[in-house]
């Protein structure tokens, strides 16, 4: 019954900006920590940042100063503002609990190229 929705992904040059959102149904959003995950292809899955219930923040040190997490629990959704992007950044994105106890959505991609 729990559904999770990624969107936003595209095509960004290098040093662009993208935003992800996550939309969450069928929980009571607010009483989960969050987190955001991608997988590149070849590589498993990493984790890429958290957000807790009390809107603390956690990141993978690659993304540390250039990714900010954000919540809005009225609208059931987690963000992913990304900044100077990548070419490395370019994976498949995913969000899901902290500790993946969710069904896994379908991701949003996300290419940096020139």
């Amino acid at each position: 019954q729990v559904q999770l929705v990624e969107s936003g992904g595209g095509l960004v040059q290098p040093g662009g900006s993208l935003r992800l959102s996550c939309v969450a149904s069928g929980i009571i959003f607010g009483r989960y920590n969050m987190a955001w995950y991608r997988q590149a292809p070849g590589k498993q899955r990493e984790w890429v940042a958290t957000i807790t219930t009390g809107n603390s923040a956690m990141y993978t040190d690659s993304v540390k100063g250039r990714f900010i997490i954000s919540r809005v629990n009225a609208n059931n959704t987690v963000y992913l503002q990304m900044n100077s992007l990548k070419p490395e950044d370019t994976a498949l994105y995913y969000c899901n609990h902290p500790s993946s106890i969710f069904r896994w959505g379908q991701g949003t991609q996300v290419t940096v190229s020139s």
